[in-house]
């Protein structure tokens, strides 16, 4: 058998060489952005209309009042239902939140808090259950 011999020609140098920067590239951008999340915001609704968006990252104490009043307070990229006037207080013992996907609810006041954006991952879940 005969020695084969490869040779690059100058096209092939740079093709290989897009495709290394390319490479590059999509990985620092990955390593960039993996690490940022969007910030919380909460979502105010009352009787099921939105009636305000805060985001976490701006301390805020105010209230809603419909059938109850509810104090609602943002502290240190969290928010609560610090104080309420409705029966029960669920709401209130419901405590601090602060995750994407999180919410609190007063259903006297058919008050609700909704988390989006920055979330954290409790679990994650395989194909075919646990082992």
């Amino acid at each position: 058998m005969g020695e084969i011999s490869l040779q690059f020609r100058k096209g092939d140098w740079l093709a290989m060489a897009l495709v290394a920067v390319c490479a590059a590239l999509a990985a620092a951008g990955f390593f960039l952005c993996a690490g940022r999340e969007s910030p919380a915001v909460a979502q105010i609704y009352l009787e099921g209309q939105l009636i305000r968006e805060i985001p976490l990252s701006r301390d805020e104490r105010f209230s809603v009042t419909g059938a109850c009043t509810n104090v609602i307070t943002v502290s240190g990229g969290k928010i609560a239902v610090t104080a309420s006037d409705c029966p029960g207080k669920d709401c209130v013992h419901r405590g601090w939140i602060s995750g994407g996907g999180e919410s609190i609810v007063c259903l006297p006041n058919k008050m609700e808090i909704r988390l989006t954006g920055a979330g954290t991952v409790d679990a994650v879940s395989g194909v075919g259950g646990a082992p």
